[in-house]
C-alpha cells in the first residue's frame, strides 16, 4: 500500500468516526459503552497534570482501532456535567428472567404466504409493494412502527427512508446491527400521503404482527410512537406520558419510546429517546448476566 493510499484511506476512516460521534453528542449520548469489544492491552500511563499535544508524526506511527474503538466519553454542546445513573435505576424494572410464552410453531414464510397479495383493506389500491417485518427471526429485540413510508413501500423494506436511517443509527449506538433485530411495521401498506393508518386499517393487519411475535419471541419490543404503542398494548396514553418506562405484553416487556421521524422533526427528543434506549440494553445485559449465573 503506498503512502498516498494510507493516507487517503486514514483519512476516510476518520471522517466517518467524526460523523459518527457528531450523531451521538446530537442524540445526547455522554459515554458509548462497548459491547463484546476485544480488550486493547495498554502500557499503564501515568495520568498527567496537564493534556500534551500528540505530535502529528506519532499519530501517524501509532493509528488508533478506529473500527472497534473503546468506551468514549461524549458531553454535549452546552458542555454541561456528566450526570451518572445509578445501577439501580437501570435494572429497577427487571427482577427476574423474562418468562416466554409457549413457542408458535407457524415460520414467517407461513405468515407472509398467508398475507400473499393482500386486498383486505382500502390499502391495497395505492400501495406499490407489501412490506414484510424483516431481520433476525431469533433476535431477542424487536422494533415496531406504524406503516410504510413512500421509500419502504418502493423497496418493500421497513425503515429504509430518512427515518429508517435514523433508527440503524440508534440500534448502533446501543451496541447492535441492523440484521441483528427485527423491524416491522403494524401496517404493512403504506398509508395515502404517509398519514396514520385509521384504527379499521390497523385492525385488520394487526393479526399478522402478533402472529410473527408469537413465532419469533422477542425478549424485548421497542414501540415507536402513539400508533404502534396503542396498537400492541390497547392503551389510551399517549407515548409522551408512558415512553422510558417497561410495560408487558404477554410476558414480554415492551419499551414505548419516539418514532424516528418524530425525532427528525424534534431533535431536542433525541435525549429522551436515548435513555429509553439505554434501559433497553441494560435489561438485555443484566438477561444475559441472569443467564449465565
Amino acid at each position: 500500500m503506498t503512502t498516498e493510499t494510507a493516507k487517503a484511506e486514514l483519512q476516510s476512516i476518520l471522517q466517518a468516526a467524526c460523523e459518527q460521534i457528531h450523531y451521538f453528542e446530537e442524540l445526547g449520548v455522554e459515554l458509548i459503552e462497548p459491547s463484546n469489544l476485544p480488550v486493547v492491552q495498554q502500557q499503564p500511563v501515568a495520568t498527567p497534570t496537564k493534556r500534551e499535544p500528540v505530535p502529528a508524526s506519532a499519530a501517524a506511527r501509532n493509528p488508533l482501532p478506529l473500527t472497534k474503538p473503546p468506551a468514549v466519553a461524549l458531553r454535549p454542546p452546552t458542555q454541561s456535567p456528566s450526570v451518572s445513573v445509578p445501577t439501580s435505576a437501570l435494572f429497577e424494572y427487571l427482577t427476574k428472567a423474562p418468562e416466554k410464552r409457549t413457542q408458535s410453531s407457524e415460520t414467517f414464510e407461513d405468515i407472509h404466504h398467508e398475507i400473499g397479495n393482500c386486498t383486505l383493506c382500502e390499502l391495497c389500491e395505492r400501495r406499490t409493494n407489501v412490506v414484510h417485518t424483516e431481520g433476525n427471526r431469533q433476535a431477542r429485540l424487536m422494533f415496531i412502527g406504524e406503516a410504510p413510508g413512500a421509500d419502504e413501500d418502493a423497496q418493500s423494506r421497513p425503515f429504509v427512508g430518512r427515518a429508517g436511517q435514523l433508527l440503524t443509527k440508534i440500534i448502533e449506538a446501543i451496541g447492535l446491527k441492523r440484521e441483528e433485530v427485527l423491524i416491522g411495521n403494524v401496517n404493512r401498506c403504506r398509508p395515502p400521503g404517509n398519514r396514520p393508518p385509521t384504527a379499521e386499517e390497523a385492525a385488520i393487519c394487526k393479526p399478522f404482527l402478533l402472529r410473527e411475535i408469537a413465532s419469533a419471541q422477542p425478549e424485548v419490543i421497542v414501540v415507536l410512537g402513539n400508533t404502534a404503542m396503542r396498537n400492541l398494548l390497547d392503551v389510551k396514553e399517549g407515548i409522551t406520558r408512558l415512553r422510558g418506562n417497561f410495560l408487558d405484553y404477554k410476558g414480554i416487556k415492551v419499551m414505548p419510546t419516539f418514532h424516528p421521524a418524530y425525532l427528525l422533526r424534534d431533535p431536542s427528543k433525541k435525549r429522551e429517546t436515548w435513555e429509553d434506549l439505554k434501559k433497553v440494553r441494560a435489561h438485555l445485559d443484566n438477561t444475559d448476566k441472569l443467564n449465565r449465573d
